[in-house]
């Protein structure tokens, strides 16, 4: 029924021969090394200096009718509004923001390196110097970089603002809807009168933003 496992002759067996396994050693994927030496000197002196003289109105008036689903149905709306403004703006708006910033980044000494790799760096090297091994040497990737920057950034900014405004804004709406209504009806009446007077009379918006920025890098 079954075909029996072959089996070796002792002829066989003497003629089959073998060798050790090497010594099994730690191999790494990734050796990185990074070396950083950064000298920043950041600085943003801000001066900003707002005024304003408005004037400012919105009157709304709004109505809203609807008949949903609904048979025989009346729906009305009525939005009656009478407005009458009077605005007048007399005086001064003076903002003042003087600045008088003094920065010193004249220290553009960048240490060595601190590493603690195989190669500690010193800081004077190229950007971003790279050293490979060997297709089959090493580990799959040995990266070794040696980075050393002095950036001195400065960003005095200075800003001033001033305005008149008068602003009006008299808004009419009036919405009427049947939806899906027989024999209905839907009013919406928005009624608006509005009388706006606005007058600006002898202001001042004076907006001064004096920055002296003394920047040494």
């Amino acid at each position: 029924m079954y075909d029996s496992t072959p089996k070796l002759t002792a002829d066989e067996m003497a003629a089959e021969a073998g060798e050790l396994l090497p010594d099994k050693e730690v191999f790494s994927l990734l050796d990185l090394f990074v070396n950083l030496d950064l000298a920043l000197d950041l600085a943003a002196p801000v001066d900003l200096a707002v005024a304003a003289n408005a004037n400012v109105v919105a009157p709304i008036d709004a109505a809203v009718s609807a008949n949903v689903l609904s048979v025989g149905s009346t729906a009305e709306a009525l939005a009656d509004q009478g407005v009458m403004l009077d605005q007048h703006l007399s005086g001064d708006a003076i903002a003042d923001a003087p600045q008088q910033a003094a920065l010193d980044q004249s220290n553009d000494v960048v240490d060595a390196g601190t590493g603690t790799g195989a190669d500690a760096g010193t800081g004077t090297d190229p950007v971003g110097t790279v050293t490979e091994g060997g297709a089959l040497d090493g580990p799959l990737l040995n990266v070794n970089v040696d980075v050393s920057a002095d950036a001195d950034i400065a960003a005095p900014i200075a800003g001033a603002v001033a305005a008149n405004a008068n602003v009006a804004a008299p808004i009419d709406a009036a919405v009427g809807a049947n939806v899906a209504s027989v024999d209905s009806s839907a009013v919406a009446v928005a009624d608006q009168d509005a009388i706006i007077n606005q007058d600006l009379d002898g202001v001042t918006a004076q907006a001064t933003a004096a920055q002296n920025a003394d920047i040494t890098q």
